[in-house]
């Protein structure tokens, strides 16, 4: 069973789409959950952060322990994703993707370790399909969620003797706000979605609550000897084959 009665739990971006629905599962599990990111939260407690800026995640952690005293989960799930091949893609789209989707994780897991040590806690990071494959002109997108992956070992080896796990989620398509919007942008919506459901063997895209879910069990004492792991969620879509 998932049980977060007692704990505190910090989701980044958690307004909307997967992390909404990451601090929502969290929340229905009995944890106090807070979210950070750009503008207010109505749903949840909240502080306005900007992970853009490097002295950000530090100062959002120390917030969450003097309002709340304690820590138990972080959430790292706030991303940046801008489009271009190498050729088309700046520096400064380079460093702005890798500050929000792999900088500002480790700057938050820093900040947060040894209070995650003291209540023997939990990380849970959102990554990617992309950062086991790629789609067309992601690469600065692809490089950080790879990179997070990664982290997200590094951070399980060095840590698991001191109580903390690290896990992190790698969803596929999720229909997420921004995502129904951009199929509804199209000149035949409904033709869109009967192909990219083909790729998928359950023949349907995800949803936010789908990811939710697992954050809220991995968060949780339920997979208490889970860590280091990357757990996909895409409805098989990376393990089905193309046609020849």
């Amino acid at each position: 069973m998932t049980d977060l009665s007692g704990k505190v739990a910090l989701v980044t971006g958690g307004r909307s789409g997967i992390g909404a629905a990451s601090a929502e599962a969290l929340a229905e599990a009995g944890a106090r959950v807070f979210t950070a990111q750009r503008g207010a939260d109505v749903q949840f407690e909240f502080f306005e952060t900007d992970f853009m800026d490097s002295s950000a995640p530090a100062r959002l952690i120390d917030q969450v322990i003097e309002t709340a005293g304690r820590l138990d989960v972080l959430v790292n799930n706030a991303g940046l994703m801008r489009e271009g091949t190498v050729l088309e893609s700046s520096p400064e789209d380079w460093d702005a993707t890798l500050q929000v989707n792999l900088t500002a994780p480790f700057l938050l897991t820093k900040a947060a370790m040894p209070h995650l040590i003291e209540t023997k806690g939990s990380i849970v990071n959102i990554g990617s399909i992309e950062g086991i494959g790629s789609n067309p002109r992601h690469p600065a997108y692809c490089a950080s969620k790879a990179g997070l992956h990664g982290l997200t070992r590094a951070v399980a080896v060095d840590h698991g003797p001191d109580g903390v796990r690290c896990n992190a989620v790698a969803p596929g398509w999720i229909d997420t706000d921004l995502n129904v919007a951009f199929i509804e942008s199209l000149g035949d919506p409904d033709a869109f979605r009967a192909k990219i459901g083909d790729i998928h063997p359950l023949r349907r895209t995800g949803a936010p609550k789908d990811v939710g879910a697992l954050v809220a069990w991995l968060a949780s004492d339920a997979a208490d000897f889970v860590t280091g792991q990357v757990w996909t969620v895409d409805g098989g879509r990376m393990t089905q084959l193309s046609l020849p």
